[in-house]
């Protein structure tokens, strides 16, 4: 019998650290090593993941509002400006709280670029990872969805990406029809991704008369949630001294019932009946901002009902990140 030939794998091009993917621990290195990706160029990923940015938009214009897209905004848009020129043949750039599938990115068939915000990153830096996704999308083919990777680890941050002295304004839409500008173009796919968007998104409305507050309509009850810029300890007693004193509503029947952490900043949350609409808070909200300006500006020891409050707010608190 003839001796057969011992089979050989071809050898894989190898890909520089930037363009390997994610894949699972066990799986074979996509960067042609032959190592399982857990023994090879997993561990600088699970290294990154580890290397968590407490606050990854602080720097950034509106850096509560970066917070407020990331987490509780379903459907808003904002236009971008970036510290260089735009390519050639990129008219703009928009970031999205999300894209249909879920897309990190979007390059559009007129070559303006979408830039998902409620996306899955691969390390523990959000702006990096976000910083990456929008410089492979300046230059990919119009018409091109833009996918998801681990950014290189000496990459660039969004700061360093945009403008400082740029607007942020973000503009909140009921629905996500601005995915499809001409909704009989979309695939089925997109169409499907658009109706259960709509379907899921909640009432949304951001203030006007305070940064970075959005009015928010549920089926039981309506919330106000407030992304603030402060200090956690020094916002949380200027907190419990309002509402010892009974100060910390913002009108009948409403109520502050606590606060959550997110990317490094608190967030208040108040309780609303249904019937308060997001223009019934406008006026209690700016007054709310004074009457916590004078509190944070206090340096006086708490009270023991302060102290009390205080325990309260801080057992209610949870950490979305």
């Amino acid at each position: 019998m003839a001796k057969k030939r011992p089979q050989t794998k071809a050898k894989q091009p190898q890909l520089k650290d930037g363009e390997i993917p994610v894949v699972g621990a066990r799986e074979p290195c996509p960067c042609g090593s032959a190592r399982r990706y857990k023994a090879c160029h997993g561990r600088a990923a699970a290294h990154a993941v580890t290397e968590l940015v407490r606050r990854p938009f602080e720097g950034l214009p509106r850096e509560g509002d970066w917070v407020a897209l990331r987490e509780l905004v379903p459907a808003a848009t904002v236009e971008l400006k970036l510290k260089e020129s735009l390519p050639e043949g990129v008219p703009s750039v928009t970031l999205a709280t999300v894209l249909p599938m879920a897309w990190p990115a979007l390059r559009r068939d007129d070559g303006s670029v979408l830039i998902g915000l409620q996306n899955d990153t691969a390390s523990g830096d959000i702006s990096r990872d976000l910083a990456d996704t929008l410089q492979r999308a300046l230059t990919a083919q119009p018409g091109t969805p833009i996918q998801g990777r681990r950014a290189p680890a000496d990459g660039p941050r969004l700061q360093e990406l945009l403008d400082p002295e740029g607007a942020f304004e973000p503009v909140v839409h009921s629905g996500f029809e601005f995915w499809v500008p001409d909704a009989e173009q979309s695939t089925p796919e997109v169409t499907a991704s658009l109706e259960r968007a709509n379907a899921a998104a909640i009432p949304t409305v951001k203030l006007s008369g305070v940064d970075a507050a959005y009015w928010c309509e549920t089926p039981d009850k309506n919330h106000l949630r407030w992304v603030m810029p402060y200090p956690e300890e020094q916002l949380l007693d200027a907190l419990a001294r309002l509402h010892a004193a009974g100060r910390s509503s913002l009108g009948e029947g409403t109520r502050l019932v606590g606060s959550f952490r997110a990317h490094g900043l608190t967030v208040p949350v108040w309780d609303l009946p249904t019937g308060v609409t997001a223009d019934d808070v406008e006026k209690p909200a700016a007054e709310f901002a004074e009457r916590l300006a004078t509190a944070l500006a206090s340096d006086t020891p708490l009270t023991p009902d302060e102290r009390r409050a205080r325990g309260g707010l801080t057992n209610r608190q949870v950490t979305l990140s």
